[in-house]
């Protein structure tokens, strides 16, 4: 007497759930890998921390990306009798990489910077600004190419990166700037970890965000007590127990719950009106849903609450 009407919508989800995920992800790749070769000579040339940590930060990219694209296509692959939920989490495991990731490259330009404010090097700072300026050019375009894409968590975590590689690039920029019209060289190295610090903190949210997906955590912006007791509160519904709500991949909500009716006779207009309220007020669509009889209602976790008892 399960609620089994959602299968043929979840394995189709799944098939398509990739598909315009992809082609962002190797654009971005091919572009930033290319300007990466680029940027790291430059850096080295120029001797600025600020630039070789921005070159280091489009290296990584490149394999998140590269990560990223081969999460996407992993996503389009639809259910099978040994993965029945599908490869939804590959980009979520993904955004889960590289954001560690992040958090390592930051700890290392961090020490870099701090090495490099106890022991001044000689900056070019002319250089530093062209190629600094080139980059912002080229992160902009990947941003704005990953930006028009599905904002998914794979897709977030790509563009994290190329965050950081556009603030990166604008931290070089001013530093070649001051370096050049000034001479003060800790500027190079200050920059790099004020970006640094505004890298973890996305990095930490993302994190974070790819943790609550594995961990199988209810969505933050749902209540599991007020969808239960909305829920409970329909016509025909007694409680509501074993209700567990949370995201199957970066997109796809679902929820499952045992109801306490009433009557079994009603059950099918009972399911509609949960259905819908679950669509409407809370956008949750994949739901799996067990009639019980009124006789075996255990202690249930939602009752209904009755207009005399608020």
């Amino acid at each position: 007497m399960h609620d089994h009407t959602h299968h043929r919508a979840h394995h189709q989800a799944h098939h398509h759930s990739g598909n315009g995920h992809l082609k962002p992800l190797i654009w971005g790749l091919v572009i930033t890998l290319l300007f990466a070769i680029v940027e790291a000579i430059g850096g080295w040339l120029s001797g600025s921390l600020a630039l070789l940590g921005d070159a280091g930060h489009m290296i990584t990219d490149s394999f998140s990306l590269a990560l990223g694209a081969v999460a996407a296509w992993l996503a389009q692959k639809p259910a099978s009798r040994e993965m029945s939920f599908g490869w939804g989490r590959a980009e979520v495991l993904a955004a889960m990489i590289n954001a560690m990731l992040m958090l390592l490259i930051v700890v290392g330009i961090s020490i870099a910077a701090f090495d490099r404010l106890r022991n001044p090097q000689p900056v070019q700072g002319g250089m530093v600004m062209v190629i600094a300026a080139l980059g912002l050019l080229v992160n902009i375009a990947v941003a704005w190419v990953l930006h028009r894409g599905e904002q998914t968590l794979n897709i977030r975590g790509a563009l994290l990166h190329v965050m950081g590689d556009l603030l990166g690039s604008v931290a070089a920029l001013i530093a070649g700037a001051v370096v050049y019209f000034t001479g003060w060289t800790p500027i190079d190295p200050l920059l790099s970890v004020l970006i640094c610090i505004l890298i973890l903190f996305s990095s930490i949210r993302l994190l974070r965000d790819a943790v609550d997906v594995l961990m199988e955590r209810v969505p933050r912006e749902l209540s599991l007590p007020v969808v239960g007791e909305a829920m409970a509160m329909e016509a025909g519904v007694r409680s509501v127990h074993d209700l567990h709500i949370w995201r199957l991949d970066s997109r796809m909500i679902s929820l499952s719950a045992h109801i306490v009716v009433d009557e079994l006779s009603d059950w099918p207009q009972v399911l509609a009106r949960l259905r819908r309220t679950l669509a409407q007020r809370f956008d949750i669509h994949h739901v799996t849903l067990q009639p019980e009889p009124r006789h075996l209602d255990p202690t249930p976790i939602i009752d209904r609450v009755s207009p005399s008892d608020q």
